[in-house]
């Protein structure tokens, strides 16, 4: 089989796709548009199996190193477990690990009273890993996995791949397949080499990830896209912490024949006692660590527009009444008002709402700032796009199915709104006929604190302070907010570029 080219990003399907270098003799493009990095022409199937076959030979015979390489990825499949799992009741459920290896994660996760099943094409890897389970614990398959999933269509509480995914020729198709194993609301655990890793920035074109077996290079943006665009849901992530020992680095180093470290690594291997070159510790080096849900196909996207209310009788009912008659493509809206305790007739207006049905309403016993009633919103959404409304009838409707649509086709997790665009807008951002010193000194102020942003935080943003910040509710789980009033729009700000 000839090697295989690609004329399109297997992720966004741009067709930018341009020469970064060369590994082995074979181009590595990346996308303009997503970022994503993948070898085309990609080696031939024949080429990737001498790989995968040398890969197995160079552990033969030495069992010291076989069994200290075991024990690490024990220890860092106990903690990769403890983050999927979470503390739940397990006792009933069932996982899957596509490309099980030797059996090490099974084995742990068997140990917790989950039901296992393994499926690898290698047949050395199968009878390792089958060694490595107590009878009844589960079972273990050689194949494809593309035969798989046909047999075991919705079987899994829990799939898991780790290092797999940048091996695949079409990962969108992988995670359809993959998709397509779990049960409702069920869960994947997914490990991947991440292009915005410190060791990818450190190492450069040197990177060990940079091999020829790995077909595509994720960052952890275009990553999230991927899994977003094939309906998986609550997609959290974080640097993946691997248990690695200071012997199992340097080997690792030799085999990829990283030029520049071998003759350091060579010295340390040298100096060092065994004792602490066999000492285990965790470092969070190359990966990312994706953890999602499986969300139905056929429901619709939802948005949660939160709308604080203070002091607005003359605009709101105007206000909730555009939001409620909105209409976006293949989105629900749900419009969540926190009522702050007004004393100009605006909580009266509100109680009108209190039965509609795309409503939720949530009455504040006193005025505590914006920012606390957002955080209140926040809380009660359910959507999977949250969008920030005022009730002050200032913004434009219409401009929803702009702002919405990165995220619906899911470029982007996170979008601001621009209220003035071109001919010197950012300068026009506050305009008072009557009081034109005021507006100078406001809109000198917009311009510092913005160029203050940009330079911080290496981004060109023209109006990072609109009211309209629309992203992924995902975006904010585990995030803890402080602020209460105005500042609270920085707060957000910068918590979701960080």
């Amino acid at each position: 089989m000839s090697d295989i080219n690609f004329n399109k990003c297997t992720v966004c399907d741009s067709r930018h796709l341009h020469y970064a270098f060369n590994i082995k003799d074979h181009r590595l493009v990346r996308c303009d548009e997503c970022c994503l990095m993948l070898i085309n022409p990609q080696p031939s199937s024949e080429i990737l199996g001498k790989i995968d076959s040398n890969e197995h030979l160079s552990l033969s015979g030495k069992k010291y190193g076989i069994d200290h390489v075991s024990d690490l990825k024990k220890a860092t499949a106990e903690s990769y477990l403890d983050v999927l799992l979470a503390g739940n009741d397990v006792s009933s459920c069932s996982l899957l690990e596509i490309g099980c290896g030797n059996g090490d994660f099974l084995n742990r996760a068997a140990a917790r009273g989950l039901k296992v099943t393994g499926v690898d094409s290698s047949p050395y890897a199968c009878i390792a890993a089958r060694s490595k389970l107590e009878p009844g614990q589960g079972e273990i398959i050689q194949c494809e996995i593309d035969e798989l999933s046909l047999e075991l269509n919705g079987e899994f509480d829990y799939v898991v791949f780790c290092d797999l995914l940048q091996h695949m020729r079409s990962p969108r198709i992988f995670l359809q397949t993959v998709f397509s194993l779990l049960k409702p609301n069920g869960s994947i655990l997914c490990v991947v080499p991440t292009l915005d890793s410190w060791s990818a920035k450190l190492f450069k074109t040197n990177w060990v990830e940079f091999k020829l077996e790995h077909l595509t290079c994720f960052n952890t943006k275009n990553l999230c896209s991927l899994l977003f665009q094939e309906k998986f849901s609550e997609i959290k992530h974080f640097p993946a912490k691997e248990t690695l020992s200071i012997d199992h680095i340097i080997g690792h180093f030799s085999k990829h024949h990283v030029p520049i470290w071998l003759s350091f690594m060579a010295f340390i291997r040298f100096a060092l006692p065994k004792k602490i070159l066999r000492k285990p510790f965790a470092l969070a080096a190359s990966s990312v660590c994706m953890i999602a849900k499986k969300k139905s196909r056929g429901n619709n996207a939802k948005l949660s527009v939160i709308m604080p209310a203070y002091n607005e009788a003359s605009t709101i009912k105007a206000g909730i009444d555009k939001v409620l008659n909105k209409s976006l493509h293949e989105i629900d809206i749900e419009l969540i008002i926190v009522e702050s305790n007004s004393k100009d007739g605006t909580r009266e207006i509100v109680q009108q709402y209190t039965d509609h049905t795309r409503v939720t309403v949530i009455f504040e016993d006193e005025a505590k700032g914006k920012g606390y009633a957002v955080r209140s919103g926040f809380q009660a959404a359910t959507g999977d796009f949250i969008l920030i409304q005022d009730a002050d009838d200032e913004y434009d409707i219409e401009d929803y199915d702009a702002l919405i649509e990165p995220l619906r086709d899911g470029r982007e997790a996170f979008v601001l709104g621009v209220r003035h665009g071109g001919g010197g807008g950012a300068w026009k951002m506050r305009q008072f006929t009557d009081q034109p010193f005021h507006a100078f000194i406001l809109n000198l102020g917009h311009l510092f604190f913005t160029l203050l942003v940009n330079i911080f935080y290496g981004v060109w943003l023209r109006d990072p302070f609109t009211m309209y910040k629309v992203f992924r509710r995902s975006c904010i789980d585990g995030m803890h907010f402080e602020s209460n009033r105005f500042d609270f729009d920085y707060e957000l700000l910068i918590k979701l570029m960080r």
